[in-house]
């Protein structure tokens, strides 16, 4: 007799992800639109925890919400944890403490493991939404070795302001070509750069354009997810 055994409110979506509330246009490639994922996966949205709090103001006054959240994942289903922003690094000891999975909180956290891909006398940069207001602690907690290059689109014309600042609209081909020309001057800056890896999950979009422009390995949240999910879900051979 064959005996099946309960225990999950939804089954078939191993990764839970913890969003932002945020209403910016989240496009085919973006980590908040469900059709990015070859996988399904199980949402849940932080309430209060807008991009600017989270990315500005260094998540103040939000990680019980956060493990709130994750706790509610799990209990529904999902066999381990990630989020939708990089700067959460912040709470990646206290999450994980807290629900008992394997959590994945940043992009960040690939940085080392890249940086032992590479040839001798090449690394891997970074390239963020924010630099100004990525902290040493933000890459401390994710593992960045110190003296990572960070480049920015900062200071580009649209990506971070419409992100950062929750806009309804977002012009996709002025995105891009933030997310394309901080590249490029993080390659230009750095002349032993091996590899970049996306910070923000909304860049995600615009990584084949980044790969294109450089010629780089380009490593996101989504090759780093769709890595952690494939270590929750049982082998296809074997």
């Amino acid at each position: 007799m064959t005996k099946a055994v309960g225990g999950k409110a939804v089954y078939g979506a191993a990764v839970g992800i913890l969003m932002l509330e945020a209403r910016f246009p989240r496009i085919p490639g973006d980590m908040g639109n469900a059709l990015t994922w070859p996988f399904p996966v199980h949402y849940r949205i932080v309430r209060g925890a807008s991009p600017d709090r989270v990315v500005r103001k260094g998540a103040e006054g939000t990680l019980d919400a956060f493990v709130a959240a994750a706790r509610e994942l799990v209990a529904d289903g999902a066999d381990g944890i990630t989020t939708n922003c990089g700067f959460l690094s912040l709470f990646q000891d206290e999450l994980a403490a807290a629900v008992g999975v394997p959590v994945a909180t940043s992009s960040l956290m690939q940085v080392d493991m890249v940086n032992r891909l590479l040839p001798a006398g090449k690394r891997a940069g970074v390239l963020t939404i924010s630099a100004s207001t990525l902290t040493p602690m933000h890459l401390v907690k994710a593992g960045v070795p110190q003296g990572t290059p960070i480049g920015s689109t900062e200071g580009g014309h649209e990506f971070t302001r419409a992100i950062l600042d929750n806009e309804l609209e977002l012009d996709v081909d002025l995105a891009r070509a933030d997310n394309v020309a901080a590249a490029l001057a993080l390659k230009e800056a750095h002349p032993d750069l091996g590899a970049i890896v996306l910070e923000c999950t909304n860049m995600v979009p615009y990584a084949a354009d980044i790969r294109a422009a450089t010629g780089l390995p380009v490593f996101s949240i989504l090759s780093f997810v769709t890595w952690f999910q494939s270590s929750l879900v049982p082998p296809r051979f074997g």
